[in-house]
């Protein structure tokens, strides 16, 4: 290796798991190219490796050491830091995966940069600098611009919910949110760089305020959050990532509706459609406030994407309990699912539940909830043929094609056009392809006649 690569101020990042994660990677990114480091390719020599980790389920844990792998075949002698949700659930375990340098948790990864000048490379173990989940009480604003079209920007961390089959709290601490003040001035920050989109991300944004000043109490609400960041100039659309039903209430989908910016779309978990599943995982809802949020969505905006997360395989899920579950989603308006199949994590009360549903019958009704979901998606596409809708252009060329997505989420295609980057556009949807994606109608002669 090298003397120049091993010596030089690069890094390269690597990020599993959520939006929230790819928000804090990026403001880290920030961070130590302020300092003097340059960014490269995960694939390429650097002097340091972040993966920036997920422990949501069991495969994450695997993916983080595939990635350490990656990292020494890149540089043998680059150091490799390990941080996020796994680093604070598992510090030890991840300190002996050869290769691994340092091991951060939720206090410490934003500080990295104090403990990469002196770090070496390890012959054994890592350095561990981890801390008990409850110091994890304090909130750094973080936003991701990597994408040019869209930014993450994170307005709230931590969860006060104790889901029976949730490592989050564990490994992200109390519920706590960023000030008004701040998001809006990262909103603004956004703004300035051209971005059209900004999705907000938390692990439980509806119970943002919480933590706003230092204590429990709500001085602001969700609501007073979405009123604020609608009068932000510059920004085209602002996403509601993933949100709590119970927490979703009814003025927010009101002004959703009636936004300059907030586009039609909301993606609510449901995990299942059985009351009786819904309690042993202590939710904090049953279907038929579900039921009301999605009918409340469709009243005031008939044309929303809907998206639902769904958990299946948990302990005590009979045949039954699972078509209860099945039927309640087939019966509602919804565009598409997110389907996770249920597995075993250590400190959770489910992990100690009566009644493991054996993994082939997981996998089995995995693949009859996508078969589903694909059902559901085709539906909501074809409601949506023949309207004329404004779609943000991605960057990036794909076989000679360009993709983008509506407001309210409908995936769309089209020949790859350089001008039509980070630009929307007001376009007809036509018909469905085969890869699922929705071609535009060519209007340019209709515009031609229009403006004649």
């Amino acid at each position: 290796m090298s003397n120049v690569i091993s010596q030089s101020k690069t890094v390269a990042f690597h990020t599993l798991g959520c939006k929230l994660n790819f928000a804090e990677t990026s403001t880290i990114a920030r961070q130590l190219t302020d300092a003097g480091y340059q960014k490269v390719n995960f694939d390429e020599p650097a002097k340091v490796y972040i993966i920036n980790t997920c422990s949501v389920t069991e495969n994450a844990d695997k993916e983080c050491k595939l990635h350490v792998k990656r990292a020494v075949k890149a540089n043998p002698e680059g150091l490799i830091a390990i941080i996020g949700c796994y680093a604070q659930l598992k510090p030890e375990e991840i300190s002996g995966i050869e290769g691994v340098d340092l091991v951060l948790g939720a206090k410490e990864k934003f500080n990295i940069l104090s403990y990469l000048d002196d770090l070496e490379k390890s012959e054994s173990y890592a350095q561990i600098h981890s801390c008990e989940i409850d110091e994890a009480d304090f909130f750094v604003g973080s936003y991701s611009i990597g994408d040019r079209t869209r930014a993450f920007l994170k307005v709230q961390d931590g969860c006060d919910y104790k889901c029976t089959y949730c490592t989050i709290p564990l490994a992200r601490g109390i519920s706590r949110s960023d000030t008004i003040d701040n998001v809006v001035a990262n909103a603004k920050e956004i703004a300035a760089r051209d971005i059209k989109e900004i999705v907000l991300t938390g692990v439980n944004i509806g119970d943002y305020g919480k933590g706003e000043f230092g204590n429990k109490k709500h001085e602001h609400t969700f609501l007073d959050l979405i009123s604020e960041l609608d009068k932000v100039d510059g920004i085209e659309r602002i996403r509601i990532s993933s949100i709590e039903p119970n927490l979703l209430k009814d003025e927010s989908i009101e002004l959703v509706s009636k936004s300059r910016s907030f586009v039609p779309h909301f993606h609510i978990p449901l995990q299942s459609g059985s009351d009786e599943l819904l309690k042993k995982m202590k939710r904090r809802y049953l279907t038929k406030l579900y039921n009301e949020r999605v009918n409340k969505i469709r009243e005031v905006m008939p044309d929303a994407a809907i998206g639902v997360d769904v958990i299946v395989g948990f302990p005590g899920e009979t045949e039954e309990l699972f078509m209860e579950t099945y039927n309640f989603l087939n019966d509602l308006p919804i565009s598409y699912l997110h389907v996770f199949t249920y597995s075993e994590r250590e400190n959770t009360e489910a992990a100690d539940m009566q009644g493991a549903v054996p993994i082939p019958e997981r996998k089995k009704r995995n693949k009859m909830l996508r078969i589903l979901s694909e059902k559901k998606k085709m539906e909501f596409y074809r409601s949506q043929l023949g309207k004329k809708l404004p779609v943000l252009w991605e960057h990036e060329d794909k076989n000679g094609m360009m993709y983008g997505f509506t407001e309210n989420y409908v995936r769309v295609s089209k020949p790859f056009d350089e001008k039509s980057i980070n630009q929307i556009e007001q376009i007809i949807l036509d018909k469905i392809l085969e890869d699922g994606n929705i071609s535009i109608k060519e209007t340019q002669f209709e515009d031609f006649l229009a403006k004649i």
